[in-house]
């Protein structure tokens, strides 16, 4: 009979992924996920196959996160929510900077297939709900071409964020970017 485990999934989960966020997938090592976690090899591939499994275990964790704030959700639907999406939605919390989701992307050629679904999966209900958002202020262009536009803005907005970029020169963009969706 095997010892007890004495850590909870949660948290594994909660300081293994700064770590992936940090370094991304390939730079980063057991032994560095053993010292954030806490927990040795063996605890962790008693609760996760391989680091691919704790990385997509991290990233399916992260977008459920993300899903529960609800940035997109909230009644009324319209620019408002847009606009909140767009100046909350990358994260700023120490190291971790713009969106676990968007930095994995750089590695997708070696990232797990499941990661890619993931991913694509989360993308595909971002432009959903921001295509939602858009067609309740009734623009004249089409919702879903305007989402797509606005997700590939957020994108790029996560990688400046990464790069330390200016926080007024963020907030003058998501500003002007938002007074010209309004007038659509």
């Amino acid at each position: 009979m095997g010892r007890p485990k004495n850590f909870s999934r949660e948290e594994v989960l909660d300081k293994a992924m700064p770590v992936f966020w940090k370094h991304g997938f390939s730079d980063t090592s057991l032994q560095e996920l053993e010292r954030a976690t806490g927990v040795n090899k063996s605890g962790l591939y008693s609760e996760f196959r391989d680091k691919e499994d704790l990385f997509v275990a991290c990233l399916r964790y992260y977008l459920e996160s993300q899903a529960k704030r609800g940035l997109l959700t909230k009644e009324p639907l319209g620019w408002d929510n847009v606009e909140t999406f767009l100046k909350h939605g990358p994260l700023n919390k120490e190291e971790q900077k713009g969106c676990f989701s968007v930095n994995s992307m750089r590695e997708f050629a070696i990232l797990p297939r499941e990661a890619h679904v993931l991913v694509a999966e989360n993308r595909a209900a971002l432009q959903r709900l921001l295509a939602k958002n858009i067609d309740a202020e009734k623009p004249r262009m089409d919702p879903r071409l305007i989402a797509e536009m606005v997700l590939a803005f957020f994108s790029g907005l996560c990688i400046e964020h990464n790069l330390k970029s200016d926080k007024a020169a963020s907030a003058r963009k998501i500003e002007s970017l938002m007074k010209m969706l309004r007038s659509l």
